[in-house]
């Protein structure tokens, strides 16, 4: 039997359905409770409407709480340690854009059963989609190997022979993935993220100063002024808190749990959430090794995660130092299986092969397998590698997915105003012009690296002028020109809306690109070609220590 998804003739689907993998319909199997394919009725009481969200809750608290993996601890502790509390307010202004570009996948992923991956190839052709898919392999597979390097600092920290721990967790990754068992999977990503919580006591055994936490979430500043480096740091910043990762996971997952329109409302509910919660657990790391550097010779001389957990032993106790270690090893797990799930997920997608979690590895043996092969590849490269080869790895792949996160959305963007895929449900004319401004901004950060590497002289607060008030008149104009030319989507009652399903990719009409849109893509991404190689050179000038 071959792994490639049957005809549709021959298929359990519907023929009008454009679901790719027959396992991703039926009941919705959550970790905490079951939805029957039956249950349309409306939950008009509390009670009812909670057990719907327990049953629901996953793709979104699990692909956030993945996005504080090893990278993002790592960068959160450079930031707190290197810049004490200035750089809180990031924080808060990357809330409107994870719930933004999340519900936007969310919609995507309910509406249409297809994954992200396979929607860019089918709309805009195989070229654009290997070049995602390629970006996004890179990048996953680099961010996978930051997760071992997590694992491996977190392990040296008790005494731990890493040739034992990262084994180990490699094989626990891909028993824990590979059973089979969709619930079982959740379950599981369920207890890493209550070990999470660690971040709680973290941050009150440190004892924060309450008025410099006040003073960095509401008064935007940089300790030491804006620098290339500080440029790189924010990137980093945006990178590891808004990944591409997280666009093709969370759409996938949806899909993979079975959640429809239906149930839209709820998992919108559970990525909000988890935009919270990843936010509180950045902040608390960045409270925390602000407050334990401030005024000791460390501070401003960020090297890597476990010589941040050996100074928490050192200026406050071994007991914040051991909890910090535990947090990195469990944030390694979690974002770990989050982001290798996302390659298998588009590579299945791509390539037409049975890709679900509901599925034993018999019958999707190369979508386990390329799971597999990236965790163990990417342990087994931590293991021989030294530590300037980690570090190097560990700084450049979060801003790696900061300069790459505008293509991404760019391409999200655009399907979320394709009617042919979403239709009742493509983007408000609102949510354009906000995706517009998060795309700009985004755009405006890797500008600002870029130049600030080419010419180091250059005044960068004076460059953040000039781009801001550019950046500024462009928006007006890009909202104009939404507010005038976006069609209005469909109209249609409550109950048709939720029912309504993107029909089979075979019935779609071709997608229209303009001549305009055409060039604009492509100058996009020659742009973020360059800007990709300057920021290695970059990443690898701090990495080696010549700043």
């Amino acid at each position: 039997m071959t792994e490639r998804e049957p005809n549709r003739k021959d298929s359990r689907l519907k023929p009008t359905s454009a679901v790719l993998d027959e396992m991703h319909l039926g009941d919705i199997q959550g970790a905490f409770g079951t939805i029957r394919v039956s249950d349309v009725s409306p939950r008009r009481t509390w009670r009812r409407r909670i057990l719907t969200l327990l049953a629901v809750l996953g793709p979104g608290i699990i692909v956030m709480v993945g996005d504080n993996d090893a990278g993002g601890v790592t960068t959160y502790s450079q930031a707190g340690q290197d810049f004490g509390y200035s750089l809180l307010w990031t924080l808060l202004l990357l809330i409107p854009v994870l719930i933004v570009n999340q519900e936007m996948v969310v919609r995507l992923g309910a509406v249409t059963g297809v994954g992200h991956a396979r929607l860019i190839m089918e709309r805009f052709g195989r070229f654009w989609a290997f070049f995602s898919v390629g970006d996004l392999f890179v990048l996953n597979f680099l961010t996978i190997a930051t997760e071992f390097v997590g694992i491996k600092q977190s392990s040296e920290y008790f005494g731990v022979s890493q040739w034992l721990i990262v084994p180990l967790a490699a094989a626990m990754l891909i028993g824990i993935t590979a059973t089979g068992n969709f619930r079982r999977w959740e379950r599981a990503m369920f207890v890493f993220l209550a070990i999470s919580l660690l971040v709680i006591p973290l941050a009150v055994i440190a004892h924060p100063d309450p008025a410099a936490v006040g003073r960095g979430f509401l008064l935007p500043s940089i300790h030491g002024g804006l620098t290339s480096t500080a440029a790189l740091l924010i990137i980093a910043i945006v990178g590891t808190t808004v990944a591409p990762w997280q666009l093709f996971f969370q759409q996938s997952n949806v899909i993979d749990k079975r959640i429809t329109p239906r149930w839209f409302a709820y998992e919108k509910a559970d990525t909000v959430i988890g935009s919270i919660v990843v936010v509180v657990g950045a902040s608390a790391i960045i409270m925390t090794t602000a407050s334990v550097f401030s005024g000791t010779k460390e501070f401003g001389n960020f090297s890597d995660a476990l010589s941040v957990a050996i100074g928490f032993h050192q200026h406050n106790s071994y007991l914040l130092g051991a909890i910090y270690a535990v947090l990195l090893f469990d944030a390694s797990i979690v974002g770990a299986s989050a982001v290798t799930l996302a390659t298998s997920y588009a590579f299945g997608d791509v390539f037409g092969l049975r890709h679900s979690l509901h599925r034993g590895f018999r019958e999707a043996k190369l979508f386990y397998g390329t799971y597999a092969g990236m965790v163990v590849i990417a342990a087994a490269l931590v293991l021989v590698s030294n530590d300037y080869i980690a570090s190097l790895i560990t700084v450049a792949v979060q801003a790696l997915a900061g300069v790459l996160l505008p293509s991404a959305s760019v391409f999200l963007v655009l399907l979320c105003n394709d009617p042919e895929v979403l239709g009742p449900w493509v983007n408000k004319p609102w949510l354009n012009i906000v995706a517009t401004a998060i795309v700009s901004v985004l755009l405006e950060l890797s500008l600002i690296l870029i130049i600030s590497t080419i010419f180091t002289s250059i005044d960068v607060t004076r460059l953040v002028l000039v781009l801001s008030v550019v950046l500024v008149v462009a928006i007006g104009v890009a909202s104009v020109l939404i507010l005038r030319g976006q069609a209005r989507p469909l109209v249609m009652s409550a109950e048709d809306k939720a029912n309504w399903r993107m029909p089979a990719l075979a019935l779609l009409q071709p997608a229209t690109w303009s001549l305009g849109r055409r060039a604009a893509v492509l100058s996009m991404q020659l742009y973020l070609g360059v800007a990709v190689l300057l920021l290695i050179v970059k990443a690898a000038q701090i990495a080696f220590g010549h700043r």
